[in-house]
Order: structure tokens, then C-alpha cells, then sequence
């Protein structure tokens, strides 16, 4: 699974990495750098539109559009690939509503014994790289609401050779050759394990752990 990522780069970067018509490069506005992104917070996803490639701010944690209250998303951070789309949550996002979440890194914890995991960070194996996780999204409004709250799941596959190790699911990550295939038309053949070769993976400290814990500590090698 995936339950904690970060991003570390510009809505500037972005444009150039994902191929963004909005925002623009001139005008794209700030993005903090953010260390411990945790579910039913808001994160960058990239959207398809009739002109283009939209970058935007989405919470974790999809909420379906028939859902009777926004408690499911704790539940629905991750979409299993195998099936997403027959899934009561996640189908009809699948068919029509398929997004990129574009992040510097992902966290995930190795179990020791009953009482210990280890955090272990995850990154492109090319310094300064960005993993484009496949995702869906949803438009939800609840009773009262003014506007809809739009929301986004992370879709995962088995593991390759450098996760297995350390858990038995993985984020699907799109090459960037086939992100207009999954935004426009999907595929099943995308929704696989992304080679171990083009992957990091160090031990950080328990600070991660909490989520309140937001700072570049998080992703510092464990001593």
C-alpha cells in the first residue's frame, strides 16, 4: 500500500515534468515542500481536460459520489489494481475519472516483530526524480456543502524485488511515455510492478510516524 508520501518539488517543475497546461509556468503559484503527506490531506494531481493537463490540489482519499458522508476516505486511500474497476468505490471513477499523483517519494513500514516496524523511504533512483503514481478521483457533496470536494486514491500493484521485502503491495507507477494512455483510455497493462532498478530505498527514523512530524527530518537516513 502506500500511506504516507512526500513532494519536494515547484508547480514550475511540474509543468515541465508532467506536461501542465494549468497552471502555466508564469503563473504557477507557490508549493510548499511537504515531507509526511498523510491521507484526508490535500496533495498536487494532475487531471485531464479538454485543453490539456491540469495540475491541482485534491485530498487524500476518495470519497465516492454516492457515499452518504467523507468517513469512507480513511478506507479508500489505496485501490487495489486487480480490482478497481469492479469495485462499488472505485468503478466509475475507473472509467472515467483517472488521474497522475506526481511525488518526490513514498514511505513504507517493514514489520520486525509484533510491537516494530521499521520506516524505510522510497525514491526515483535518479536524484531529484519524481514518481508519477496512477490514481482516480471523484467529485463528492455532501448535505450542506457549497462546493464538491474532490478527492483522489492511489492505485497498487504486487511488489517488484525492492518492496517485496518490505510489504506485499506497491504504488502502480506510469512511465512517462504512458501517462496520456492512463488519463485518456486507462489500461490494464499499465497496472503492474515498475522495475527495481529505477528505485531507492533507505531506512529513516520513527519521527515519520506521526503525521504531525512534517518537517525534512522525516526523510533523513535512520542513524
Amino acid at each position: 500500500m502506500c500511506g504516507r508520501f512526500t513532494h519536494l518539488f515547484k508547480w514550475k517543475e511540474l509543468v515541465r515534468l508532467v506536461k501542465l497546461v494549468y497552471p502555466a509556468a508564469g503563473e504557477a503559484p507557490k508549493l510548499p515542500e511537504r515531507f509526511n503527506v498523510a491521507p484526508t490531506q490535500t496533495a498536487p494531481v494532475v487531471t485531464m481536460h479538454a485543453d490539456g493537463r491540469h495540475g491541482e490540489l485534491l485530498t487524500w482519499g476518495l470519497v465516492p459520489f454516492w457515499s452518504k458522508d467523507r468517513t469512507i476516505a480513511y478506507k479508500t486511500i489505496n485501490a487495489r489494481s486487480e480490482t478497481a474497476a469492479t469495485s462499488p468505490a472505485f468503478r466509475e471513477a475507473f472509467k472515467k475519472r483517472r488521474c497522475i499523483v506526481p511525488v518526490s517519494g513514498f514511505y513504507e513500514w517493514h514489520k520486525l516483530d509484533a510491537k516494530t516496524k521499521q520506516p524505510w523511504y522510497i525514491t526515483p533512483a535518479d536524484e531529484g526524480g519524481v514518481f508519477a503514481f496512477a490514481g482516480l478521483w471523484e467529485s463528492w457533496k455532501g448535505e450542506g456543502m457549497d462546493a464538491p470536494l474532490r478527492t483522489f486514491t492511489i492505485l497498487t500493484t504486487t511488489p517488484n524485488e525492492l518492496m517485496e521485502p518490505l510489504h506485499n503491495r506497491m504504488p502502480v507507477i506510469l512511465e512517462p511515455e504512458d501517462h496520456d494512455r492512463w488519463l485518456t483510455e486507462g489500461g490494464s497493462d499499465l497496472l503492474k510492478p515498475f522495475s527495481a532498478d529505477r528505485m531507492a530505498a533507505r531506512k529513516v527514523s520513527t519521527y515519520v510516524n506521526k503525521p504531525a512530524n512534517t518537517g525534512p527530518e522525516c526523510i533523513a537516513p535512520a542513524a
